[in-house]
């Protein structure tokens, strides 16, 4: 947590090249975990920050929520989730630079979404971010 200057609610947009989603673990990684975006909310100092592991999510899709999670959902608490790739990257002299966004991970499950739809994330304490497809 002392080398993170500021936190954002974040919203990942999930796509992949995998046909009709037969995904395995391997096509997800060789997909690069099938990220294809992200949008981010205000960014609030960390100093300002809630504990991560209490924020609380509701994902809404056209106004109706359809997932919710905790900051408990991500490794129990989403700085264990950044410092594993700092500690694991660091015997190889590389490392998490300063200006690097990172997502620790998922605190929902990610619905399938179609053209016209709108998905918000409100996160306590955080704000939401939301998304309209087109």
């Amino acid at each position: 947590m002392a080398a993170t200057d500021a936190v954002a609610p974040a919203l990942e947009i999930v796509d992949g090249r995998i046909r009709d989603w037969k995904i395995t673990l391997v096509d997800t990684v060789a997909d690069n975990a099938s990220s294809a975006g992200l949008l981010c909310g205000p960014w609030t100092p960390l100093t300002d920050a809630p504990d991560l592991s209490t924020v609380l999510v509701d994902l809404v899709v056209d106004g109706e929520r359809v997932a919710s999670g905790s900051g408990k959902e991500v490794l129990g608490h989403p700085a264990a989730a950044v410092a594993w790739p700092a500690n694991t990257l660091a015997p190889f002299d590389t490392a998490l630079e300063p200006r690097h966004v990172v997502l620790p991970g998922a605190m929902t499950t990610a619905p399938f979404v179609s053209a016209g739809q709108k998905i918000e994330a409100r996160f306590t304490a955080l704000g939401p971010v939301s998304v309209t497809f087109t």
